[in-house]
């Protein structure tokens, strides 16, 4: 008896999903708990997982479509294959067998299979729509002569045969090539463009020596890693000093929701985090009671699950405050854009050795610059640059951080 396979249950925050990947085609068997769908929202990517062994019945919803929470995508039946997998079983028998007899005859064995890209496990389509490689130009070494990755890669770089006249493409030829946005990108295009309309967006900036951390972090991080099982980096420095700042700065910490005020009585402090599908901010809860090891797991389990597309809705929901780091990427100086209803972000930059002058001598010091973009509605100036140097100050003397000061 079939039974439906519906999508999860979306928060609020979230109103619907677009079906971006089927893994399993009718017919196909499949095991409990194995990936069948990838339901693409606004902030994450959802898997939708096998309730038993068995097959899909039949695809409700097709790839591309819109999904609304806890709808029925797809019908399935436990137990047996279905069959249009055993009908597929029994070709594949035949095959075998036609390519048995043929090496008796002294004939080359041939079994002819018409392979498409949806066919394919979700690393090899993923490399086919990369390359730009048709699935039947392809030959396949896996089991069934199913397609590998390295069988993309080596077919990528395979050199051209000799009899093979190359294709001549003409000089100055521009190439195009016109991909479809994901959700999650067209999603982000949409708040940062809102961001910048609906907000009264400013901009301050300050730089920060880093020295005194960076000494802190090179005399304990070893000791830290060996005690914590974490390693020290900046950012824990940068969240702790952050939350104090906003302690001290309430309006930093605040939201606009219509024409209310919404203060926070605590501190969720958002980390942008770069994936292959975007940019997502997963949040670190009551930073103000998190110690730095705490910080620096959370941000690395946060990392992690970016890079495996294993980031959760509730991992992302909320937020009072963020902080993004150009300077992973090499950035000087930038200005961020608000993730609203947030009212600031701070943005950290490259640490540069720069001249400066201290006490009347140049000295060469770790500089980076730090800027903090905030809605001009709720923060007046005088707060946005006190909040900003109380950042600068607390890092310049990391002691007074820890202590309290």
């Amino acid at each position: 008896m079939a039974t439906e396979i519906k999508a999860p249950v979306f928060p609020e925050s979230v109103a619907d999903g677009t079906i971006a990947t089927w893994h399993k085609k009718v017919g196909e068997a499949v095991s409990r708990d194995e990936v069948i769908c990838d339901i693409e929202t606004d902030k994450v990517v959802l898997e939708v997982v096998a309730p038993a062994d068995g097959s899909l019945v039949a695809i409700v919803k097709g790839e591309g479509e819109t999904v609304l929470s806890s709808e029925v995508i797809a019908q399935f039946e436990a137990g047996a294959v279905s069959g249009a997998a055993a009908t597929e079983a029994v070709q594949s028998e035949e095959q075998v067998e036609q390519a048995a007899a043929n090496t008796q005859a002294g004939a080359t064995p041939v079994v002819e299979r018409t392979q498409t890209v949806q066919d394919q496990a979700p690393a090899v389509r993923k490399a086919l729509n990369e390359t730009g490689i048709a699935a039947s130009d392809v030959a396949g070494t896996g089991r069934g002569g199913r397609i590998t990755k390295e069988d993309v890669v080596n077919h990528q770089t395979k050199p051209a045969a000799a009899n093979v006249t190359p294709l001549s493409v003409a000089v100055g030829e521009r190439i195009e090539k016109r991909v479809p946005m994901t959700r999650l990108r067209k999603r982000v295009a949409e708040r940062l463009l809102s961001a910048t309309q609906q907000t009264a967006m400013l901009t301050t900036f300050n730089e920060v020596n880093m020295k005194p951390v960076m000494e802190m972090r090179k005399q304990y991080k070893d000791i830290f890693e060996k005690r914590h099982g974490a390693r020290l980096g900046f950012m824990s420095f940068f969240v702790k000093a952050a939350t104090e700042a906003l302690k001290r700065y309430p309006a930093v910490n605040a939201s606009i929701d219509g024409d209310d005020i919404v203060y926070h009585g605590y501190y969720d402090i958002g980390v942008a985090v770069s994936s292959d599908r975007g940019l997502v901010v997963p949040v670190l809860r009551d930073t103000d009671r998190m110690s730095y090891a705490e910080v620096e797991n959370g941000i690395r389990d946060y990392a992690y699950k970016a890079r495996d597309g294993k980031l959760g809705i509730e991992d992302m929901t909320g937020g009072t405050f963020t902080i993004t780091n150009g300077g992973t990427f090499g950035s000087l100086l930038s200005t961020p854009i608000l993730n609203t209803p947030q009212t600031a972000i701070l943005g950290m930059h490259k640490i540069q050795e720069r001249p400066m002058a201290v006490n009347g001598q140049v000295e060469i010091l770790p500089m980076m610059y730090l800027a903090l973009s905030y809605d001009h509605r709720l923060i007046d100036g005088k707060e946005a640059v006190g909040f900003l140097v109380t950042i600068k100050e607390l890092l310049e003397e990391p002691a007074k951080l820890i202590l309290d000061l």
